[in-house]
Formats: C-alpha cells, structure tokens, sequence
C-alpha cells in the first residue's frame, strides 16, 4: 500500500506538470500526460537511473495500477459514449457517413497493405493475421473524440459548420471503431478456444440486443418518472452500478470491459441537466486521479529504447506516413467529394487525425491481449503522440477560427484531461 500510494503521488505530480507544460505550449494537456508518462518509464528514467526505476515501478506491483486505470477508463468510456448525440447523428448522417467512412476505410487498406511486413517482423507469436489486421487498422483509424471536442471548444469551432461536421464523422468513427475492436476481441478469444468463438459471438448479439433494444427504452421512460430536475445522489450510485455491470457483462462474454462501458453510455437517456451533472462528478475524479496512472502505465510499456536502429525508425516512419495518408487523406477527399473547399477540407481531416487518449486506450488493449509487440506498440504510441501534437499547428497554419462567440458549457469530457 506504501508502494501504491507513492507511485501514485509521483505519477500525478509529473503529469499536471507535463499537462501545464503542454498548455502552455499550446497543446492539449493530453500530450504532456503521456509524455510525463513515458518519462517515468525505461525510455527515459530506466535510462537514467535503472535501479532506482525497478525500485519505485517493480513489475509485481504495475498489477494494482492497472486495476485502478481500468476503473478510470471505464467511468471515462461512459462519459465517451454518453456524449454522442445521436439526434444530430441522424440529421447530419449522410455528410458523416461519407466522410467517416472514407477515413476509416482508407485506414484500413493501408493497414492490410502494411500488415504483412509488420506481422513477420513485429507481431507476438501465435496472432492471427484477422485479429492483427483488425486491430493495426482501428488503430491507424480512429479518432479521439474527447480531444477533438475540447480541440473545437477551445477555437469556438463548436458551433461552425466545420466543427459539427468533424464531430459527427469522430462520433461514426468511434462507434464503428469500437464495434470492430468488439469484433477483434471477439475473434482473438481472451478465454476459451477457437470452438468458443459463436458462443461469444451469440452472447456480444444478445448483449447489444439486450442494451439497445430494452435498457435504452427503459431508461428513455424513466426520465417522465423523475420527480425532482437534478441528479440525486442515489441516481448517481445506480447509474455508475449500472456501468460496471455493463462492464462486467462484456469482459465475461469475452470482449473488453470499456466496450460494455462506452455501450452503457450509449444508452444513457440525453438529459442535460443530468449529463451536466455526470460530467461534472465523474470527470473531476477520472482526470485528477485514475486517468494519470493509465499515463504512467503507457510510459512504462513505450520502449522508445527498442526503436535503436535506423531501420527501426524507418519502419516507425512508415507507420505514421501510413496512418496520417490513410485518416487525413481519406477525409479530405471525403469532404471534397461533398463539395467543401481545400482549405475546410484540409482543416477536417487534421481533426479527424487526431488520436490521443482513445488511440491510447486501443493501443494498450491490443498490448494486453498480445497482439501488439512492445516494439509495435511503441511505434503506434509515437504515431499517436504525432497525429495529435500537429493538429494546432495544422489549424494555425490554415487559419481556421472559429466564431467570436462566449463559450458554452464544454461538451467535451475532457475538460481537463484533454
């Protein structure tokens, strides 16, 4: 417990010093999370003082971590998913499928290309070629939506055509990409053999039947019984009881628990004076507490020491080109395609390339169910921190600002991890 609670101090102190570091520089706090992550970790303290790293960060000891992280990330998840507004979802459908569906596709052919040669070289032994496909395309394709929703919040790009286009196309994204790394998970089968695999694909149907087609009407009904506006706090224990259970059925069937999570936001009814009230609880204790250990825990498996030769850094080249070519170039031909010019185009398909903290969440998922190598991982890690350390400069270079409006309350869960 002594051990814990120091690692614990140590971890929060680097990453609000990294985090305001960042801001200060003009990026989101996230960067300098994970930064401040990968300078507790063998990159940089294992370098400097390998003794007393072993000391402060023992491997038996990463286990409660990670324990703690994982509840961190399921309360974030629910917040993920209880922000998508899929009312406007629906009305701007047609612009988001195009374009989401072009910098997911796009992604994905050039994960298969690439694949291959990153397979025989960096891939853990014994993962099928399906699985590592599925999981090196969600990750060359997904968006981070929180970060790209405190992105637009903070430009006043909330309320422009450009911003509530980009937060559509990183809603389809986050959807389809988490349904896939459903499916991934599924495949790879945590638990059990290949014979278990229908079993578990019968009980992920009947899980997301069971979701969708009876608790998000029922809670939809429940917000007419409610007698008093504001969220109680008994309301608040059922609903985070409620997301651990949903939690839980999801890493029994044998998908990972944030997918039953990010459901169980789905489903959570749209009212704003609870998601308020939600976002301001759940968010304090998320972003100050167990968000900076999933940090620390990344930093501590991102081997920047593996990548130590020219060929290593060569292939990590690849993998950004390959990632940045296959999300920013797909949505901008995707917004062209729809009539917006070069420059709104361009300007799309930077935020759309951001990835931060979710590409981290799918990463060290990958990591966990031994599909991705450390080396492999640490490649994607650079390509994360990359892809979401340009999107500003990207925006300044275009030009893009948004209306000189007084901000709204922030949409964003990331308020403060972002």
């Amino acid at each position: 417990m002594t051990l814990l609670l120091v690692q614990m101090s140590i971890v929060l102190a680097v990453t609000i010093i990294c985090g305001w570091l960042a801001r200060k520089l003009g990026q989101s706090r996230v960067i300098g999370e994970i930064i401040g992550g990968i300078l507790l970790g063998p990159s940089v303290l294992g370098r400097i003082s390998p003794h007393g790293s072993a000391a402060l960060f023992p491997e038996a000891s990463l286990h409660s971590l990670e324990t703690l992280s994982t509840v961190g990330l399921i309360l974030f998840m629910f917040l993920i998913g209880m922000e998508l507004d899929y009312d406007q979802l629906s009305k701007q459908r047609s612009t988001a499928v195009i374009a989401s569906g072009t910098s997911i596709l796009i992604p994905f052919i050039t994960a298969a290309a690439l694949a291959h040669s990153l397979r025989i070289r960096f891939a853990p032994h014994g993962i099928g070629s399906v699985p590592f496909v599925l999981f090196l395309g969600i990750a060359m394709s997904i968006t981070a939506f929180p970060v790209l929703a405190r992105i637009l919040e903070e430009r006043r790009l909330q309320g422009t055509s450009l911003g509530t286009t980009a937060i559509m196309c990183a809603a389809v994204d986050d959807v389809v990409a988490w349904s896939l790394l459903a499916l991934a998970l599924t495949l790879i089968g945590k638990a059990g053999g290949s014979a278990s695999l229908p079993i578990r694909l019968a009980g992920l149907a009947g899980y997301l039947f069971l979701m969708l087609g009876v608790v998000r009407p029922l809670a939809a009904r429940a917000v007419h019984m409610r007698k008093k506006p504001g969220l109680s706090l008994e309301l608040l224990g059922a609903v985070v009881a409620g997301t651990l259970a949903s939690a839980a059925a999801t890493e029994w069937i044998g998908v990972h628990p944030l997918f039953g999570a990010f459901l169980a936001g789905v489903c959570f009814p749209r009212v704003p004076d609870w998601q308020y009230a939600l976002r301001a609880r759940l968010d304090m204790i998320t972003s100050v507490l167990l968000l900076p250990l999933f940090f620390a825990l990344t930093g501590l498996r991102t081997r920047l020491d593996l990548l130590n030769d020219a060929n290593m850094w060569w292939w990590a080249a690849i993998v950004l080109v390959g990632s940045v070519f296959g999300k920013m170039g797909g949505a901008v031909l995707a917004a062209r395609w729809t009539g917006q010019s070069w420059r709104n185009a361009a300007a799309l398909g930077a935020l759309l390339n951001t990835r931060g903290l979710v590409e981290l969440v799918v990463l060290n998922i990958a990591y966990n169910v031994g599909a991705f190598s450390p080396t492999l991982f640490t490649m994607l890690v650079v390509m994360a921190l990359v892809t979401t350390m340009s999107t500003t400069p990207i925006l300044n270079l275009l030009g893009i600002k948004g209306e000189d409006t007084p901000a709204e309350h922030p949409k964003s869960v990331e308020a403060t991890a972002a």
